[in-house]
């Protein structure tokens, strides 16, 4: 399996899953994501999807600053409806990692370990998401602005080909090369493309 190497060099993020230590998935309950992870099951990487991780991983940063999230105790909300821009995409990989859904999820063991209606989109809140713990109602919003780090200036007329069907092989692979680029310098300067705000 090749992909690109700057993948591998993508911070992890660490959870704690009550639930997979009850029914022995994980000893202790304790596992990670990591980028390629959420790239395969998105089945592609792009600014949508790697701000998605890197949002995940920073409102889970601020709200167990010392310690592993725990997964299926974190409430996510949305400005957007599920059906506008890219705010499926984003609840897709928010849900891989968190495990909030939004009534798809699972029901729980005797009312423990539930993960449904932990996510909700048309909030009142002026963020790209906000992740609330659900145990000490603590919330942080986080506001993702990847046009910050700007595209090379070739994929334009790059996607303009493929999209009519003149591009050629070696176009096709230059243009995932350059996609790529921008997702890496996205990765490379998440402190202008995230701002994190705390609320309790």
């Amino acid at each position: 399996m090749s992909y690109p190497d700057f993948f591998d060099t993508i911070k992890t993020v660490k959870v704690k899953d009550p639930l997979s230590q009850i029914l022995g998935a994980f000893e202790e309950g304790e596992y990670e994501f990591s980028y390629l992870e959420i790239v395969k099951a998105a089945g592609h990487s792009c600014p949508t999807v790697a701000g998605a991780y890197i949002i995940t991983q920073k409102a889970l940063e601020a709200l167990y600053p010392k310690e592993r999230a725990i997964r299926g105790n974190i409430k996510v909300e949305f400005e957007e409806s599920l059906e506008e821009g890219v705010a499926g995409v984003v609840a897709n990989v928010i849900s891989h990692i968190t495990g909030a859904t939004d009534k798809s999820g699972f029901k729980g063991l005797k009312g423990q370990f539930s993960r449904h209606s932990l996510m909700h989109f048309n909030a009142d809140i002026n963020a790209s998401a906000r992740f609330t713990r659900v145990d000490n109602s603590k919330s942080v919003d986080i506001t993702y602005n990847p046009e910050s780090v700007q595209p090379n200036p070739l994929m334009m007329e790059l996607m303009s080909k493929l999209s009519s069907g003149d591009a050629t092989p070696h176009e096709i692979k230059e243009f995932g090369t350059i996609w790529q680029d921008r997702v890496q310098r996205i990765f490379e300067n998440i402190d202008v493309v995230v701002k994190v705000k705390v609320l309790s």
